[in-house]
């Protein structure tokens, strides 16, 4: 997720040298044009004239190339990987920094379900839990460094 920014500065970066190259290159058909008009030239336009197609290919292969990043997924595709663990201690190593986190409250049992998404794989915890459905959120937010807002109860499935 912290790639974001870096991807759309580096797009906007070249969209930059793209408007660049386009303004030299109307420069560039601007002076060819007078200068065909000399036969003494002609070598030399020709040569632009290949530059100027290199330019293109290179640039056209760069936006391929950021295309197939900006496709990448973050982590590798396959099939889903759910971790159930029975120690908190674990869990919290295991989730901390999740993308997000849900639970699930069993009042009767005085246990509650916390499921976190991080990396592809689900980690699953099942334990005792406070009293408060507020302060079981705000717990594992702090826990796990997991914004609150992030935190909510319910399921999380894959699939």
């Amino acid at each position: 997720m912290s790639d974001k920014p870096s991807k759309n500065k580096a797009l906007e970066a070249l969209d930059f040298v793209i408007s660049v190259l386009k303004e030299h290159e109307k420069d560039l058909d601007r002076l060819i044009n007078k200068l065909s008009k000399t036969a003494v030239v002609s070598d030399k336009i020709e040569k632009v004239e290949e530059r100027i197609s290199t330019l293109q290919t290179e640039i056209s292969n760069m936006i391929n190339r950021i295309s197939a990043f900006r496709e990448t997924p973050a982590y590798p595709r396959g099939p889903p990987v759910i971790v159930r663990l029975r120690n908190w201690e674990e869990f919290k190593a295991m989730a901390t920094g999740a993308e997000t986190v849900s639970i699930s409250m069993k009042e009767a049992e005085r246990t509650f379900q916390a499921d976190a998404l991080k990396e592809g794989r689900v980690m699953t915890y099942t334990g005792g839990f406070p009293r408060d459905e507020k302060l079981l959120k705000i717990w594992l937010s702090k826990e796990l460094g997991v914004p609150e807002e992030q935190v909510f109860e319910g399921v999380l499935t894959i699939g």
